[in-house]
């Protein structure tokens, strides 16, 4: 009952937290849907229901509220599963948390810069001798927000493997092992994420990711060779 109760006020203070971020982040939403249609020049985006761009805005304007309010309720999950830790684990979660933050921007910034804009325009110029795209708000904005969201996760790839190295549960020689098996599941990721069937799309998803997992195999031997110099100086 103590863990649910503290479940509850962790939740409870990242729902306060989300709702006074709310109105700031309605007000801003003029700004956010500027940003987002800058990947496509001279985009008119149209609606065809009488709600779409009511829902559309309060939907971006939520967004923008769990952006605001990420860092807050991180921080609440951190609090409650603190207990469960033990104190080298709670070292190395502390020292990573800004990593958190930092690789997932860069995963976003990523896509937004290099991923969006030739998917994009290959999805709007594909047909275009057949049919004229009249692109709905709802679908574009769903359609960006949730690659970006994937990206930026993404990126989280080489932290989890170190942290995972670090606390014992993932061993160095298994990421050799399965190699091969990594990068046909990055290309699998980006036929999955990139929202077009053309190959080069897809591989500006998947080359990352096996570079992102290449990097997080040396963190992971970097993570064992460290916990192996302190296991010896303890000897």
């Amino acid at each position: 009952m103590g863990h649910l109760r503290e479940f509850r006020s962790c939740l409870l203070r990242s729902v306060i937290a989300l709702l006074i971020a709310l109105p700031i982040s309605f007000f801003l939403a003029n700004n956010v849907f500027y940003i987002l249609m800058q990947p496509v020049p001279g985009l008119e985006l149209v609606y065809t229901e009488v709600t779409e761009m009511l829902g559309t805005y309060i939907k971006v304007s939520l967004y923008s509220a769990l952006i605001l309010t990420l860092p807050f309720i991180v921080y609440q999950a951190v609090i409650f599963v603190r207990p469960a830790l033990t104190r080298k684990e709670k070292n190395y979660l502390y020292i990573m948390l800004p990593s958190v933050f930092l690789l997932f921007i860069a995963g976003a910034v990523f896509a937004y810069f290099v991923l969006l804009p030739p998917a994009l325009k290959f999805l709007f110029t594909f047909g275009g001798d057949i049919a004229t795209p009249m692109i709905r708000v709802e679908n574009y904005i769903s359609v960006l927000t949730k690659l970006i969201f994937a990206i930026g996760m993404c990126f989280e790839i080489p932290l989890v493997m170190f942290f995972l190295t670090k606390i014992g549960v993932l061993k160095p020689e298994w990421l050799s092992k399965y190699r091969r098996l990594a990068y046909i599941s990055a290309f699998v990721l980006g036929a999955i994420i990139t929202p077009t069937f053309d190959p080069l799309n897809q591989s500006l998803v998947a080359v990352p990711i096996i570079l992102l997992y290449e990097f997080g195999a040396l963190l992971s031997k970097l993570a064992r060779r460290q916990k192996t110099d302190i296991a010896s100086s303890a000897g």
